[in-house]
């Protein structure tokens, strides 16, 4: 299938397309894949029971159902998730149940305590923060909540456009940080390259006190053979004398169970002494319980890979399904390019300049609810309207069939409509 500027054979194309988004209306569909959410099935194959009576206490002897140490997590589980993230166990904490809210409490910090090396609170500056496009909504939020200003850079297949990067940082002191997700990025794949680790720990920036939010949420969720490793970001930035640069998160929240999983924050020591001295302030310490059930659990960073290889098994049919159905009604179309990840959790749908908005509303008028076009960019506002981002995980394969089949249809109606009505 192929698109052609000949008057007739569009038309022909754009009647086929009408007729069949009238035949998915009447199919009366009610699918959501709004968001990226584990499935049952991923939920199911965690073992995480109730602990006996006698399996209070960690190794090391502390009482996990009392106060007191350790407040940095238990060192059982950070010795399985160090290696993993590529920080030392003894810089990585274990707090919390959600990456995205040590992300959001990092950034309330530096806006009220002066981060290591910092001249000033952030709070008392202007704010701005590189945000790579496409990317992560909530990271958008996050800042958009606190009047942090966004500045778009281009997300490449290596990782963002440094050359723009390193120009921006440079000479703008107002920016204190970028946004990273350097391992299958949301939405698209993307896996970032040595280079670009490289140059983002050695880079010059005009603010003493910039950091990089490294959110590694999906250094263990593999879909292929090829496991995708990334450069430590940590060593990277030691070398490069500049240790303070990157604060690293990770979660098991898309590992065991999305709502009672376990968050880590790793640094430099003098990040982490930081985090501590203010996390303090309004925690005595995390779910130690939590902790020890997830340890149980997993055991051992074998342990954890055997986990993620039974998540593989249910995930990789999945995007098979979404990528085969594309290819099949989409391919050679001109209408439309999409990503072919080797993990994560998404796939971005690139479509016609000023179509994605339309595909959305035409899915969702036809009873497919998709996530809204934009949210890939900050502000809600992709200025090019044309990514899409698809999540297949959480639907079944037969659903994924259906959710798959009509979003091409609605791609197909939306870009035919834009090019007839170009020729006029």
């Amino acid at each position: 299938m192929t698109t052609t500027s000949h008057p007739e054979a569009l038309r022909s194309r754009l009647d086929e397309a009408r007729r069949d988004y009238t035949a998915l209306q009447n199919q009366g569909l009610s699918l959501d894949l709004t968001r990226g959410k584990p499935s049952p099935a991923q939920l199911d194959s965690a073992g995480l029971l109730p602990l006996r009576d006698d399996q209070y206490r960690a190794a090391d002897g502390t009482d996990c159902r009392n106060y007191g140490p350790p407040n940095e997590g238990l060192r059982e589980l950070r010795d399985i998730f160090a290696p993993v993230l590529d920080v030392p166990a003894e810089q990585l904490l274990a707090v919390g149940n959600s990456s995205l809210e040590l992300m959001h409490d990092c950034l309330v910090h530096a806006l009220l305590s002066k981060l290591p090396g910092a001249e000033h609170r952030w709070v008392d500056q202007q704010v701005a923060f590189l945000a790579p496009v496409p990317g992560y909504d909530r990271h958008f939020a996050v800042c958009e909540r606190f009047g942090i200003d966004m500045i778009p850079v281009p997300l490449t297949a290596t990782g963002p456009d440094m050359d723009v990067v390193e120009d921006l940082v440079r000479s703008d002191p107002r920016i204190k940080g970028i946004w990273c997700v350097p391992k299958y990025s949301n939405p698209d794949g993307v896996c970032y390259d040595e280079e670009t680790v490289r140059r983002l720990a050695a880079m010059e920036t005009a603010a003493p006190d910039f950091r990089i939010f490294w959110d590694n949420a999906y250094a263990v969720h593999h879909l292929t053979d090829d496991e995708v490793a990334v450069a430590d970001i940590l060593a990277a930035c030691s070398e490069a004398d500049h240790p303070d640069r990157a604060f690293v998160f990770g979660s098991t929240s898309k590992i065991t169970l999305a709502g009672s999983g376990v968050a880590f924050f790793g640094s430099s020591p003098a990040n982490v002494a930081w985090w501590r001295a203010n996390a303090g302030k309004r925690t005595i310490g995390p779910d130690k319980l939590n902790q020890l059930r997830h340890a149980h659990f997993l055991r051992d960073v074998d342990g954890l890979r055997a986990h993620m290889r039974t998540h593989r098994e249910i995930l990789g049919p999945k995007f098979d399904t979404v990528l085969r159905i594309f290819a099949e009604q989409l391919e050679g179309s001109g209408l439309a390019t999409w990503s072919k990840p080797k993990g994560g959790y998404f796939i971005a749908l690139s479509v016609l300049e000023g179509c994605a908005r339309e595909v959305v509303r035409l899915a969702n008028e036809a009873g497919i609810a998709l996530t809204p076009a934009g949210a890939t960019h900050p502000y809600g506002t992709d200025p090019q309207d044309s990514v899409i981002r698809i999540g297949p995980t959480y639907p079944e394969v037969g659903e994924l069939e259906q959710i798959a089949h009509g979003v091409t249809v609605c791609v197909r109606l939306a870009g035919y409509e834009r090019l007839a009505a170009q020729q006029h």
